[in-house]
């Protein structure tokens, strides 16, 4: 399986025909396609891959800045999905213990290769989140002179964020990225949902401070 899981990351291989189109229609909650995983369906994962691969390479890019590195991350937290089927319990969100697992390897790419890679480094190709564009594809309804303005609003963002602690960084990824809410993230993050609303508010606070000139 762990072969296929590698074509499955790559974006090759696709759910069974139906596969998808029959899990939605029989109404089934995220964990509960999870334990049919665990019951050794694999078309349900392959579900739960192609829902999830995506927003998983955007969180993981957002953590590690680099392509590469995102979908190799994305890869291992479907990987260890599957390797921890038979341990799997519906006692919270199935997006709370995927994020966990991907918390978790984010944090230990942080680690281990934060002597290799510069610091605050922007990808001005990563697409914007609104439009879909990348900034060297014009947009219309933008002057030239928006659209700079535009991508430099971008640029500064993306890298004040990356700048911050890696816990608020985190906490910032996926509230504002991933829409997770203040229990989700504490639950992700084993804080108190107090403690994740402090969290949040002192990245918030010091995202504001720094991009005052951008608002």
């Amino acid at each position: 399986m762990d072969r296929g899981l590698l074509a499955i990351a790559g974006g090759v291989l696709l759910p069974q025909a139906g596969a998808e189109a029959a899990l939605r229609s029989d109404g089934l909650s995220d964990a509960e396609v999870m334990l049919r995983v665990k019951a050794g369906d694999e078309s349900a994962f392959e579900y739960l891959v192609q829902k999830y691969r995506r927003p998983m390479m955007g969180f993981m890019y957002r953590m590690a800045r680099n392509s590469a590195a995102a979908e190799d991350l994305a890869q291992e937290v479907f990987l260890r999905v599957y390797r921890s089927r038979g341990s799997y319990e519906a006692s919270a969100k199935f997006t709370t213990w995927l994020y966990r697992i991907a918390a978790n390897l984010a944090v230990n790419y942080s680690r281990d290769t934060r002597h290799e890679r510069p610091e605050n480094t922007v990808s001005l190709d990563e697409p914007d989140e609104h439009t879909g564009l990348t900034m060297d594809i014009p947009d219309g309804a933008l002057t030239a002179e928006e659209m700079l303005v535009r991508r430099e609003r971008l640029a500064a963002i993306r890298q004040r964020v990356q700048a911050l602690p890696q816990r608020q960084r985190m906490a910032v990824v996926m509230h504002k990225y991933q829409q997770m809410d203040y229990r989700q993230i504490a639950e992700v993050l084993k804080l108190s949902e107090s403690a994740t609303k402090s969290l949040l508010f002192r990245a918030y606070e010091t995202l504001r401070e720094q991009l005052k000139k951008f608002v």
